[in-house]
Order: structure tokens, then C-alpha cells, then sequence
């Protein structure tokens, strides 16, 4: 990481981290598998390296292909957790993925939960963002895009989405970053189908790093991405039984609802406003090109409003342009459009 990013991004840091020092001390109680115990390669064959152990998995892209696995069964509500190191020095054009999905079973009206970790030159942070998708709302994408307040390139952390039937939160380590409250008014875009869990690296060239100005270099390829400590808890259901009949998940709801990960206590909400506050540069609740009338989940800070423009961007921390984007994670053969920008 370069002097001049640590100097901008050094008050900041220290500031949030003051902030959620007590969350940070208090690990989440989750319990991880081998990969074989709930895990399947998607694609890029070699490019799939388990460790001997099956504790761990390394996902690469080279010029050839990307890589990625699946959960071996579909869940209806669910925590999935992995600590992830990215790749480091020059990674633009890359996309690393995990994310929850059902778009190979309902291709219409699929449901969606995503972290997408964007590459960038060598120097300078790794962005992300986090989506979510409803019953195939793909034009109603409801992105929102961060900094990170550390190197994701150095050491591993703790990536988490926490799906039920009332609520979705987005975390790293202990810090909640995004809840999604579920209300009547969100319908069929709030998620409600059974999911898988996915873990992809490929090539997004056209649109991840600075709207596609830069591409993958392949010189510095392999690019490898690694994930251990993996998390599945959750409700296994098979879709097509769902449609014939209802599959009792209330007590694995109940277990899922009584984790401790499950409540945002009173420190975590605070580590979450400040990192929203210091690390959020773009949010779809306040675009209101896209969205004149706020979608139904969002609830607006008129103090949060006002660091934003008109286009959901800071009105302060630089430019991001807005492209469409085409999407294949799971096939690169395969792509899905909808909007994105950096």
C-alpha cells in the first residue's frame, strides 16, 4: 500500500477503529468445515487448489480461465462466512466474488447477495461493493460501494452475509456494514428463495476498475485469491420441493435467529454507522436519478444525505463514472447486465 493512500487514509482509520475496538475484541461464534463437507467445484479445474488438509482453497486466474466453487446444497435463509485474502499489487480488471445466488434454478426471478471485491492498480485500495437482488430485480439493483479501512492483500478477514426471513447483514470481522430490514413494501425483492453460496475469481475488464480504463495485465497473473475458514449454517432445501411442499425450516430459523451474530448489540450499530460514515462512497438510497422515490427498505439520514449527490456519489472524494456492466462470475461465457460504476 502506497505512502501517500496510508497518509490520506490514516485519520480515518485510526478514527474508526477507535470506534470499534470493542467490537473487533469479540470474535463471532461460528464453526467452520472442510470444503468437501459442503463445498463442489464450479469451474476452472486446476485453477482449484485445495489444501491438503481441506481446510482451505486458493481460487486463481491466469489467461486461460478463472475459478470458483458452490455450496454442495441450497439453503432457505442462512450465515456464510469465509476469511478471504485478495490478491495483491497489480489487480485491476479482477473480480473476486462471494456471494449467495439461485440464478441457475430460477433464471427469471432469481434472488441474490453479494460481495464483489474490485481490483485496482498497483498502490492503490481494493474497493468493494455489496448488491442485493430479489425475485430477478436486476434492474433494481441496490448497490452500495466502500473502501476498506485495511490491506485485504496482507492477512485474511472475515467476510459474512446474514440472510432470514426479517432481516440481511453484511459483515467484516465483527463490524456490520449493511442491514437490510425486510417490510412489506419490498415484496418479491426482498430474497425468499433457496440459495447457494458462491466463490469466484474472473476477468471484468470491461467495467471494474475505473469504469474499464484498466484492464487485466496477465504479466502478473497468476492471481490468486484464498479462502479458509468456511461457514455454512443454514435451512437445506431443494427448490423444486418448495414449489410442491412447504419445507419446515422454523427450527433452524430459531437457532440461525438466537446466534449472537444475528443482533446488531449497541456497540456493533455504532462500528457500523462510522463505517458507513468514513467508508461509503456510493449508496442507491440517495441516487435519485436512478430512484426519484427511494426504494421501500431505505431509510433516509437527512445528515447522511447531505455528504451525497443527486447521483448517490459523494459530493466530495472523488469521481466514479456510471457504466452498464456485463456479468458472468459463475460461466464466463454467461453474462447478465445491470449498472455498476468505479
Amino acid at each position: 500500500m502506497d505512502v501517500v493512500w496510508l497518509r490520506s487514509y490514516g485519520g480515518l482509520i485510526l478514527i474508526f477503529c477507535l470506534f470499534c475496538n470493542s467490537v473487533a475484541n469479540a470474535s463471532l461464534n461460528v464453526t467452520s468445515i472442510r470444503f468437501n463437507e459442503g463445498y463442489s467445484p464450479l469451474f476452472g479445474d486446476g485453477n482449484l487448489v485445495r489444501s491438503p488438509d481441506g481446510k482451505s482453497v486458493r481460487l486463481l486466474l491466469d489467461r486461460f480461465t478463472g475459478s470458483g466453487f458452490i455450496s454442495s446444497k441450497m439453503y432457505n435463509h442462512g450465515f456464510f462466512s469465509a476469511r478471504i485474502k485478495l490478491p495483491s499489487d497489480y489487480t485491476a480488471g479482477i473480480v473476486v466474488a462471494f456471494y449467495t445466488s439461485n440464478a441457475d434454478v430460477f433464471e427469471k426471478n432469481h434472488d441474490e447477495l453479494d460481495f464483489e471485491f474490485l481490483g485496482n492498480i498497483e498502490g492503490k485500495p481494493w474497493r468493494f461493493q455489496t448488491n442485493l437482488y430479489g425475485n430477478g430485480s436486476t434492474n433494481r439493483g441496490r448497490e452500495e460501494r466502500y473502501r476498506l479501512w485495511f490491506d485485504p492483500t496482507k492477512e485474511f478477514h472475515r467476510y459474512s452475509i446474514l440472510w432470514t426471513a426479517h432481516n440481511i447483514i453484511f459483515y467484516i470481522d465483527e463490524v456490520p456494514i449493511r442491514e437490510v430490514v425486510r417490510n412489506e413494501a419490498m415484496g418479491g425483492d426482498y430474497p425468499s428463495k433457496p440459495m447457494s453460496l458462491y466463490a469466484t475469481i474472473w476477468d471484468a475488464s470491461s467495467w471494474a476498475t475505473s469504469g474499464g480504463k484498466y484492464k487485466v495485465n496477465y504479466k502478473y497473473a497468476p492471481f490468486v485469491s484464498e479462502f479458509k475458514d468456511l461457514v455454512l449454517e443454514g435451512c437445506a432445501a431443494d427448490p423444486i420441493q418448495e414449489v410442491l411442499e412447504a419445507v419446515d425450516c422454523s427450527e433452524h430459523n430459531a437457532r440461525l435467529d438466537a446466534k449472537d451474530f444475528a443482533t446488531v448489540t449497541p456497540a456493533r450499530r455504532a462500528a457500523m454507522r462510522n463505517f458507513r460514515q468514513h467508508f461509503m462512497y456510493y449508496s442507491y438510497c440517495y441516487d435519485t436519478l436512478r430512484y426519484p422515490v427511494p426504494p421501500p427498505e431505505c431509510v433516509i439520514s437527512p445528515t447522511e444525505q447531505r455528504r451525497f449527490k443527486d447521483t448517490g456519489r459523494l459530493k466530495f472524494g472523488g469521481s466514479h463514472r456510471r457504466r452498464s456492466r456485463r456479468r458472468g462470475r459463475n460461466n464466463p461465457s454467461v453474462s447478465l447486465s445491470d449498472q455498476s460504476s468505479m
